[in-house]
């Protein structure tokens, strides 16, 4: 690549490497990197909440993120994969899309090629990211972004959200998104699926497994109005903040002990009505629970996903797991 006086970039000129060792392995790393729903729970500088609007991960395909920085402005990217290799190696464009400029207002370096590399190190996993410029002053544009500050950063909300699934890999639960505006979970219990419908369905009960992964939080309301039409409603009580958190919605269907269909709304955000349909399977004394979750639109399914919902909702079944065998 030719500079404007006719010198010629070397590779060092135009790239900038950042690499960083974490406590997770390969595979687990390889999926947090291409995943959707795990690139929405920590993609971006801290403070910042990314949307996944195109992932086609295969080499042609095209991906797109919406970054959103704490002050709601959006800072949209995109590219093409060029080459993938599970889970060693991921090569794509990356190109700063329509609104980028407007947003921070720069010269933005155009041209960038970027390249993440998965080495195993006995159990945990050497990310290099290899950020490669078309010319030397696309990269000094790129340094004057702060590009080193930002994946920094990110690493650090990376290296956070792999610590968190390392350390709940054994409770059994999975997430998926079967669609833009979809989540699937799953968790398999110890116990026949009469009593999970039970602990699932009894004020009694539920007050004793259901909220958030803080210590500070208790249930202050559980009321639950188990027919048909019949409405149910939680709050939460945070003693560490003195806020409130409301959950309510209103029973559909239901087919004891098999199937369960509410709606539900998170009382401080009006608008984010859901329905959850909940089934039970048993098998051999074990009961597999399967909760689909659908949204009315991509973006609250998102914002349901970067509200440390996975990590609450582990929490709240393991407790929930407890329980059960006490009541055995």
């Amino acid at each position: 690549m030719l500079k404007q006086n006719g010198s010629t970039d070397t590779l060092s000129d135009r790239e900038i490497t950042i690499a960083r060792v974490f406590n997770a392995p390969r595979e687990l790393v390889f999926k947090a990197w291409t995943e959707p729903k795990h690139i929405v729970q920590w993609w971006g500088p801290a403070g910042f909440t990314t949307h996944v609007t195109e992932l086609d991960l295969r080499p042609g395909g095209r991906w797109r993120y919406v970054m959103v920085g704490p002050d709601g402005t959006e800072y949209p990217v995109k590219g093409i994969f060029r080459e993938i290799v599970p889970p060693e190696r991921v090569v794509t464009s990356d190109e700063f899309d329509e609104g980028f400029e407007q947003a921070i207002n720069a010269d933005l370096p155009q041209g960038i090629v970027m390249t993440g590399m998965f080495e195993e190190l006995d159990g945990k996993t050497k990310l290099t990211l290899q950020i490669l410029h078309a010319t030397a002053d696309d990269r000094r544009k790129h340094e004057e972004m702060g590009v080193v500050a930002g994946w920094n950063s990110s690493f650090d909300c990376l290296d956070e959200f792999l610590a968190k699934q390392v350390a709940h890999q054994q409770d059994d639960l999975t997430v998926t998104l079967p669609s833009n505006r979809e989540i699937v979970v799953t968790r398999v219990f110890h116990a026949p699926r009469q009593l999970v419908f039970k602990a699932w369905t009894q004020p009694e009960h539920v007050k004793r497994w259901f909220g958030g992964c803080k210590s500070s939080m208790t249930m202050t309301v559980c009321k639950i109005d188990l027919r048909v039409g019949g409405i149910w409603r939680y709050v939460l009580h945070d003693s560490s903040n003195g806020t409130e958190h409301g959950f309510s919605g209103e029973y559909r269907e239901i087919v004891p002990p098999e199937r369960l269909v509410t709606t539900e709304r998170y009382e401080p955000f009006p608008n984010s009505d859901h329905l959850n349909t909940l089934t039970l399977t048993e098998y051999d004394g074990k009961t597999t629970l399967h909760i689909h979750i659908q949204h009315q639109s991509r973006e609250q399914r998102d914002g349901h996903l970067q509200s440390s919902m996975e990590v609450g909702l582990r929490e709240t079944l393991n407790r929930l797991e407890e329980l059960l065998k006490s009541i055995a």
